[in-house]
């Protein structure tokens, strides 16, 4: 891609550093840009600066917050006694938008994957063993990406809390197999969680 302008290939190049965003793309994007007023690009790049500079992770489930708990642990309608388990934040985003799920959640950073070298150690495992045990969570509701990395967590995480009293269930497979959670539609995410199973179910498949 031949540009004339060295400032604008300097930014199509970060542009096109963004997960799904291509060098097409990227160029009409920065030209997008180019064609708005100083102050919608300040205020385009002050949202950006900020959010790096002062978004926070919650204390408690890990979910990226404005301040040291975020809104979700800290809502009193929230059940405080149900916990969804999740690989990421955008998969708290994507049950959020189902409106079919009134706990608390968990989210681990990742899933266990040798062969990426990740391993239990580098993700929040303990901390959530800890909330199981300590907290009065009388449900834990796995909703990991179906898929063996998934189901490895899934199965680790079980063996470390089953001595204790929370029931354990998981998400239906409305999800296929090999999926990811983040692009499965409201629907049928919504339907997983409703007719979500119990683990030993799950694990027998």
């Amino acid at each position: 891609m031949q540009i004339s302008s060295s400032l604008l290939e300097n930014a199509v190049n970060e542009f096109a550093r963004l997960p799904g965003i291509g060098k097409k793309t990227a160029l009409r994007l920065v030209l997008h840009l180019i064609k708005q007023e100083p102050s919608d690009v300040q205020r385009f790049s002050d949202a950006i600066n900020r959010m790096k500079k002062d978004v926070l992770f919650c204390s408690v489930c890990n979910n990226v917050s404005d301040s040291r708990i975020c809104n979700i642990c800290s809502n009193p309608s929230r059940k405080k006694e149900s916990i969804c388990v999740v690989e990421t934040i955008r998969d708290v985003i994507a049950i959020e938008s189902t409106q079919q799920y009134n706990g608390l959640y968990h989210v681990l950073g990742g899933v266990i994957s040798p062969l990426d070298g990740i391993g239990p150690d580098q993700l929040k495992i303990e901390t959530l063993v800890q909330r199981i045990q300590n907290d009065g969570v009388e449900e834990v509701i796995f909703a990991l990406s179906p898929n063996i990395q998934g189901d490895t967590t899934i199965y680790y995480i079980q063996k470390k809390i089953e001595t204790f009293a929370a029931k354990v269930t998981t998400i239906a497979r409305g999800i296929a197999f090999g999926g990811e959670l983040e692009y499965a539609d409201e629907l049928t995410l919504g339907r997983s969680l409703q007719n979500r199973m119990p683990i030993e179910k799950y694990v027998s498949h």
